[in-house]
């Protein structure tokens, strides 16, 4: 099993169905990749979503509602692919992303993450902004060493928002992100995004430049 991809959802059904599509048609080989999806204690109708995919994915369903960083961490403690890439319910992906990302990571044994450009969309699949993932970095569609997320703890469960710019900054201490400028990743833009809370995000911010002594990482979402 090359990668394993992780999908986590709290009550976004209405977007969740893209995101395994996605996901299921890649251009590699079904067999050399595997699709976790985490239903993060949602209400709505995730759970039902995911039955439609029996078969296709491997579901993990979470009792209440713990939070993005942790449904991450359960995601990846499930996870037998060598490496692991995040895929938010919301987004989706070109159907070469996985197989170009680990293409990188094979023939390129110092490499131990790699990230790629990115598509901002609209809610109806147009594309607004090409982004370049070295400047504006985001949680997903960064492919891991799955044993290098363990070596630093997985994802710190304190953050609520921000917990990809404290991943990121405690693996570069040891790593480098490579990023391929190819726009393999599709970021949607909605009304419902978690970053448009801008409380919660100021609050986590501060959390980030107390835990690290420096300022949180510009993030474009």
């Amino acid at each position: 099993m090359q990668v394993s991809v992780i999908i986590t959802c709290h009550n976004y059904a209405r977007y969740l169905s893209r995101a395994i599509r996605s996901a299921v048609n890649q251009s590699i080989d079904r067999r050399e990749y595997e699709i976790i999806v985490v239903n993060d204690g949602s209400t709505d109708e995730t759970g039902k979503v995911m039955s439609s995919y029996n078969g296709l994915i491997k579901p993990v369903h979470l009792d209440t509602n713990l939070g993005l960083a942790a449904a991450r961490n359960e995601g990846i403690k499930k996870a037998i692919g060598r490496f692991v890439v995040n895929l938010d319910a919301d987004d989706y992906m070109d159907e070469n992303l996985i197989l170009v990302e680990s293409l990188f990571l094979n023939f390129n044994a110092s490499w131990n993450a790699v990230s790629c450009d990115y598509y901002l969309v609209d809610e109806y699949e147009n594309h607004t902004h090409r982004i370049s993932g070295s400047e504006y970095p985001i949680a997903c569609g960064v492919m891991f060493r799955t044993d290098k997320l363990f070596e630093i703890g997985l994802y710190d469960e304190k953050f609520k928002m921000r917990e990809e710019e404290d991943l990121r900054i405690r693996f570069e201490k040891k790593h480098k992100i490579e990023n391929i400028e190819l726009p393999l990743y599709r970021y949607r833009k909605h009304d419902k995004n978690m970053t448009n809370n801008k409380t919660d995000m100021e609050k986590y911010r501060k959390y980030l430049m107390t835990k690290h002594k420096q300022p949180g990482r510009k993030v474009k979402k």
